[in-house]
């Protein structure tokens, strides 16, 4: 039975009570999120254990670096349109394009970062580089790098964690992803969506409809500004709500090709703020940890997940060239 969504509901559960339950709770919790990423592919992690202080700096350090001039902020911009780290400057992506289709370029500024350091004794392919290369720091604010890189080990523990309750979710040993995400290709990134100002394109949003690409997203979201919508599974638009001390969690197409499609890798975009009286062309921003694999996984449907005597729905695919594909379509 698909869990029961309105118009106000993704759902919520407490990632410390499957960590610490007994069997039977955890058993329990893990059918829930079964029902509910088959359902929605959306889900609020509450009782996560991360630590407060350590989401504060990161946030702050992002804030002070999207407030700088436009001229230290592309200090950090890569000479390397294919690279994936550093400073993307207003409009530099369209995720909408993922889709297959044309569209108008988001209103949204980025910084992003990948692997803190390339795995050893791997063959580096000719997208080793891509996914390990040196990250671009900025040379403001001096924290910024401590921070960012704490931030990025604590989301990596996490991750870990919820995938624990995903693989029990498909009702499989709890280290069953383990393997697949040992010298993984997560990235880091800050999105802020400037004040809304002057003349839109036809169509344009401060974040295109999307899926993820990866195996999950762990989304800290602006606490006082919303934006942020989900399809829902009869087609119309959920907004999430704006949270504090909880991170929103969305299945990524890596993770639905796994499951066979069992789960959905579900559209999702940022539209015009609300939530803030007064003042709805407000700026938002927004920290998304892409957990995905290594890059040499070769990502095929679970067998538990394909039924009898019927054949995968994907044919099995390396990790590391789908995430490529993805992001050279929206840049």
């Amino acid at each position: 039975m698909p869990v029961k969504l309105d118009a106000q509901n993704i759902p919520v559960v407490d990632l410390g009570a499957f960590l610490s339950g007994t069997s039977d709770e955890r058993l329990k919790l893990a059918h829930r999120v079964d029902e509910i990423c088959r359902s929605i592919g959306f889900l609020i992690i509450k009782n996560h254990d991360v630590p407060k202080n350590i989401c504060d700096r990161a946030w702050a350090s992002a804030k002070t670096f999207f407030e700088q001039t436009s001229a230290e902020k592309n200090a950090a911009y890569s000479d390397d349109p294919a690279c994936p780290r550093g400073y993307t400057p207003i409009e530099g992506e369209a995720l909408g394009k993922t889709l297959g289709i044309e569209a108008p370029p988001d209103r949204k500024e980025l910084f992003s970062i990948g692997s803190l350091m390339p795995p050893a004794g791997h063959h580096e392919d000719k997208n080793f580089h891509f996914f390990y290369g040196p990250n671009i720091w900025p040379r403001s604010p001096l924290n910024f790098r401590e921070s960012w890189t704490a931030y990025y080990l604590a989301m990596e523990l996490l991750g870990a964690q919820i995938m624990q309750l995903l693989a029990a979710a498909l009702g499989l040993e709890d280290n069953f992803f383990v393997k697949f995400h040992t010298h993984h290709i997560s990235a880091l990134r800050s999105q802020n969506y400037p004040s809304l100002s002057g003349d839109l394109l036809p169509g344009q949003l401060r974040a295109g409809a999307h899926s993820d690409y990866g195996t999950v997203t762990i989304l800290n979201a602006d606490p006082d500004v919303g934006g942020l919508e989900v399809k829902s599974p009869s087609g119309n638009w959920i907004s999430a709500p704006t949270i504090e001390d909880a991170f929103i969690i969305n299945i990524g197409d890596l993770m639905a090709r796994w499951s066979n499609d069992r789960w959905v890798s579900t559209l999702h975009r940022v539209v015009d703020p609300v939530g803030v009286p007064g003042n709805p062309t407000a700026k938002r921003q927004s920290m998304a940890y892409f957990m995905n694999p290594n890059y040499d996984a070769n990502i095929e449907a679970i067998p538990t997940c394909v039924a009898e005597g019927t054949s995968p729905l994907y044919p099995p695919v390396r990790a590391g060239q789908y995430l490529v594909n993805k992001f050279t379509v929206s840049n």
